[in-house]
């Protein structure tokens, strides 16, 4: 199906490469970009992420692809003017020229050739929306790092694009003034409904920002989705890790029935939810946050079928959460708030019982073992 017959695509890629030096380190068959959305490109460093904006953003001449635009074909190897027109890009360092804030973020109105009465209109207003107002006359070489990239990002919406790329732009800062502006264009892009384009390696920056998410690895997309399904239901053990599933069991079906089977994993058995035959490979996942620890014996009634005595390893504070790694024959991987801490007396070396029900184990079939 083309853009034309589907126009709720406002930017599609077919068959996008970009080689460097004869190898191949961007290869997407395809992808669309929806009006209104914020997608997530996420991955480990050099996973093709800012290569992939870059070309999106007509910066970077792909070795071969075709591109269109709100079902307008647009040539990708020449760059077109009036695409690049109506998008933006914000890279991870700030870029700024030597003048004054005002002028950097009234740069590309400037550019687009708009008049100066439309830039004195339209530009207080976000230096307001960006928190830089009282910044408007001083001198971009005399602003913090988190100053600088509110006048980038400022300087990218004033334009109105219709696609924002986002390049890892709060990867150089410090977590406080990280924080707060992700929280600001968190709520920028749903005011303005601007799409966007972000990457990322940062997971919590995805979940914040992003209707869909696309994971990233060695130039190519191995899952794209709505965020709630890639995090779910990863589809494959580097997906699983990378978005946040910290328990990845290799096991083998030992027995199913009505819907529910059970797997043998190094040290234990794990139920789980799904049709399987025994002897199937399968890698049983387990988000943290679906795990409950308690103290009580003998084991708590609960509807959890999963149900393990273990001894806590280790506990390692992470802001609102900790992270428990608790030994129950297999490592599993637990996050509890800091009143839960207290409130069960946690700490290392001591007995726990961990539970998690069937339906909280995403399940990856790997096939049946070699004969």
């Amino acid at each position: 199906m083309s853009s034309k017959d589907n126009p709720a695509i406002l930017l599609k890629a077919e068959e996008l490469q970009v080689r460097r030096g004869g190898a191949l380190v961007l290869d997407i068959p395809a992808l669309d970009i929806f009006p209104g959305q914020v997608l997530a490109l996420i991955g480990p460093n050099g996973a093709g992420k800012s290569t992939l904006l870059l070309t999106l953003a007509c910066l970077l001449k792909p070795s071969r692809g075709r591109f269109s635009f709100n079902g307008r074909e647009i040539d990708a190897g020449r760059g077109d003017v009036d695409y690049r027109r109506r998008v933006a890009m914000v890279f991870q360092e700030p870029l700024l020229f030597d003048a004054t804030v005002f002028d950097n973020v009234a740069a590309g109105l400037r550019i687009r050739g708009v008049g100066r009465a439309e830039i004195g209109r339209a530009v207080p207003g976000y230096l307001e929306l960006f928190g830089i107002a009282p910044l408007a006359m001083r001198s971009a070489r005399k602003i913090s790092g988190g100053e600088a990239q509110r006048t980038s990002l400022a300087r990218a919406f004033v334009t109105e694009p219709e696609i924002v790329f986002l390049d890892e732009p709060f990867s150089s800062l410090d977590p406080p003034t990280r924080e707060a502006l992700l929280g600001d264009l968190e709520r920028i892009i749903r005011e303005t409904r601007t799409t966007a384009v972000a990457s990322t390696h940062d997971q919590t920056e995805a979940l914040r920002l992003a209707d869909r998410m696309a994971v990233m690895n060695e130039g190519k997309i191995v899952q794209i989705g709505p965020v709630a399904e890639v995090i779910n239901r990863p589809a494959d053990g580097f997906v699983a890790s990378f978005v946040g599933v910290e328990t990845v069991l290799p096991g083998c079906v030992l027995r199913s029935s009505d819907g529910v089977f059970t797997a043998a994993v190094e040290g234990g058995e794990i139920q789980a939810v799904g049709h399987l035959r025994p002897r199937e490979r399968v890698l049983c996942c387990i988000r943290p946050e679906h795990v409950t620890l308690s103290t009580n014996t003998p084991f708590p009634e609960s509807s959890a079928r999963n149900v393990f005595s273990g001894t806590i390893r280790k506990i390692t504070p992470l802001g609102l959460f900790h992270r428990v790694r608790v030994d129950c024959g297999f490592d599993l991987v637990v996050y509890v708030t800091r009143q839960s801490i207290e409130e069960l007396s946690l700490e290392e070396g001591k007995t726990v019982i961990a539970s998690f029900k069937a339906t909280a184990v995403h399940v990856i079939p790997r096939g049946a073992p070699p004969n």
